[in-house]
């Protein structure tokens, strides 16, 4: 069985410093590069009682109607691409820019790690989970890099809200949480647990949906949004649009 997660996903908390699988720990989870800073460096802990074996593939990472789309590329390094660590080891692996950064935008990678399976023992019976982690690369503009956010909200014809950011900056936003809350409420109308990245000049929508208790406000109402994000707490108007 292959078990398949991005590494956003592993925590609420998706920035922390370390991120665990069944069998082995990646630390940092993400690697930032730059003209100043072409190498970085990944340590792979094996907290297991058996070996492990990884292998690296690096993607080029984009996304398409909020759809992330990974492909092969070339433009980083990833040394070694395959090792094995050993029980209680640690295995330290080299992450490098083959080309230059672009002048204007901050460009976006994907280093994943996949497990490979260990020979087979004699007496085993049944399936190994494999695992597999996804590391974000992000690798600086010549420029100022940010995120230019803008929320939008519509009512769904199911009687919901669609809530949808857009990111015309220059840089990645990574949105943890958000809440909703209606005007002069101190209680949040709608709490939204997430975990998603918006690449530059991309957008996402979150559908929320309503019900007889929390019906969604009419168009033309005002929302105060409140948001966690690897860019620090931000906070905005949301008008409902007619």
């Amino acid at each position: 069985m292959l078990k398949q997660a991005a590494c956003g996903l592993f925590f609420f908390v998706a920035w922390a410093s370390v991120a665990k699988a069944a069998s082995f720990g990646v630390s940092p989870v993400r690697v930032t590069l730059s003209e100043t800073q072409q190498m970085g460096a990944v340590t792979v802990r094996n907290d297991s009682i058996e070996p492990v074996s990884m292998q690296l593939e690096v993607l080029n990472w984009s996304q398409e109607a909020g759809k992330d789309v990974l492909t092969p590329s070339r433009e980083l390094l990833a040394n070694p691409p395959i090792f094995t660590v050993p029980a209680g080891g640690s295995q330290l692996v080299r992450v490098g820019l083959r080309r230059a950064p672009d002048g204007q935008r901050e460009l976006t990678y994907r280093i994943a790690l996949q497990e490979l399976p260990p020979p087979p023992k004699p007496d085993f019976m049944g399936s190994r989970m494999l695992m597999r982690v996804s590391l974000p690369v992000f690798v600086l503009p010549e420029v100022d890099a940010k995120p230019v956010l803008r929320w939008q909200a519509t009512r769904t014809s199911q009687g919901g809200l669609k809530v949808s950011l857009t990111n015309n900056g220059n840089a990645h936003i990574q949105i943890a949480n958000f809440k909703l809350s209606m005007p002069g409420s101190a209680q949040p109308w709608v709490t939204k647990q997430s975990s998603e990245y918006v690449l530059p000049g991309q957008s996402r929508d979150w559908n929320l949906r309503a019900n007889a208790e929390y019906p969604a406000p009419l168009p033309g109402v005002t929302l105060q949004l409140f948001a966690q994000t690897d860019a620090g707490d931000i906070e905005a108007e949301v008008i409902i649009a007619p």
